[in-house]
């Protein structure tokens, strides 16, 4: 199985240099990856101790800042290590200061994992949620690296859990421990004789209470909100905006919208503000003070939208007209205002927790949509109630990072 495995890989990447000569996307993913041994060399020497975390891609990260602000806190002596699979994580937070180095995650062939654990030399590893990748496993297990899965969560329909899947359920035995989310993810991996798991929880729920006690004040949502009730929008495909438009466009009551869309293209956000018939503003255009006193802001940049939320007083957020795409409803959540979503909300747990609460409202189409508003907007005590259940459940679920850093600390 070993062979086929690694034949995949090469054959994977051979077909990603094609796919790049027309995607920028993969562009990115395969020339970002040329120099990753040379900057390794430049920028980890043999005296450094190094602690790596690999994350998947900007969800992971943001999932596994907790740990890392831990991490570079109680061991200042060491070198943080961030690698990424995905460029949009590397992309946007090649320069974080949260790591003293990030780089792309070399593709997992022998060769390529064997220089890299040499060059990196970590002391621990530490993955997030998922990327199980075996050879790197292996290659940390034969350099005796102890390596944790932090904020796990296992589905019965994954592969190591079929009667073919001995070859990922090896990969899964390097693991020196679980760090995993619910007890359902406890009972499969005893299924397969691991019984090294502790339940923490996931580390978002400390990510996003963090939000709580930054500075969140921005200008422009003073001036765009004053007194008016805030719907925030958030993280929009056009999906989503389809829905949104119809209902912004055909209510006459005195509310601001915020639009933050997921990708920021000028034609689209163009097409976007030429669809809505209210006035209608690009944060690109007012960047200190909204001026002209527009019922529609558009968020036309990226990195504001966590702050936005807390001026919000209920919020949609995007992604869940397609399967598996639905973004962060934690984020909106913390701040103790209710949710709206679109239907695909089943595999995102806190999602589909929060709507059996109450506190997340899923629609399926335009007139749900404006049912489910109109009720926030004009119950007062609804919309409230919603809203503590979020800020309830993200507060009882805190704690997972902590439970985390006690165990490293036996390690390091």
């Amino acid at each position: 199985m070993n062979i086929f495995y690694n034949f995949a890989i090469y054959v994977a990447f051979f077909f990603l240099h094609i796919i790049a000569l027309f995607n920028s996307k993969i562009r990115l993913f395969i020339n970002g990856r040329k120099n990753v041994f040379t900057e390794l060399k430049n920028h980890i020497s043999e005296n450094d101790r190094t602690i790596w975390i690999h994350a998947a891609s900007l969800g992971e990260f943001e999932q596994g800042l907790p740990v890392i602000d831990k991490l570079k806190a109680e061991y200042p002596e060491n070198k943080i290590v961030v690698s990424f699979f995905s460029p949009s994580g590397f992309e946007v937070k090649k320069h974080t200061s949260k790591a003293d180095f990030v780089t792309y995650l070399p593709m997992d062939t022998p060769g390529n994992m064997k220089k890299f654990i040499k060059l990196l030399d970590p002391k621990l590893a530490i993955f997030i949620k998922y990327e199980i990748w075996p050879n790197l496993l292996r290659e940390l297990r034969n350099n005796g690296v102890p390596t944790i899965l932090i904020s796990g969560i296992f589905k019965s329909n994954q592969i190591y859990f079929k009667w073919y899947g001995g070859f990922m359920r090896k990969a899964l035995n390097t693991f020196s421990h679980f760090f995993i989310q619910d007890i359902e993810s406890k009972k499969l991996l005893n299924t397969i004789n691991l019984y090294n798991t502790t339940i923490s929880g996931d580390t978002r729920f400390d990510r996003v209470s963090e939000i709580l006690v930054q500075d969140n004040k921005l200008d422009f949502m003073d001036s765009f909100k004053k007194s008016s009730l805030c719907f925030v929008l958030g993280s929009t495909w056009p999906e989503d905006e389809a829905i949104l438009v119809e209902y912004i466009n055909s209510t006459s009551h005195e509310i601001k919208y915020v639009i933050a869309p997921h990708n920021i293209v000028a034609k689209d956000i163009e097409r976007l503000k030429q669809k809505i018939t209210k006035r209608t503003a690009l944060f690109s255009e007012n960047t200190e003070v909204v001026s002209g006193d527009p019922e529609v802001l558009i968020i036309d940049t990226i990195g504001l939208l966590t702050k936005i939320y807390s001026y919000a007083d209920m919020a949609y957020v995007g992604g869940g007209f397609t399967r598996g795409g639905l973004h962060n409803t934690l984020e909106p959540a913390v701040f103790g205002i209710p949710v709206i979503t679109g239907p695909e909300y089943e595999g995102f747990k806190e999602a589909q927790e929060l709507v059996n609460l109450r506190g997340i409202f899923p629609v399926k189409d335009t007139t749900e949509f404006g049912q489910i508003a109109d009720k926030l907007r004009l119950d007062s005590n609804f919309r409230f109630k919603a809203g503590n259940i979020n800020a309830t459940y993200i507060s009882e679920n805190k704690g997972a990072s902590i439970q985390v850093m006690n165990h490293i600390r036996t390690l390091l």
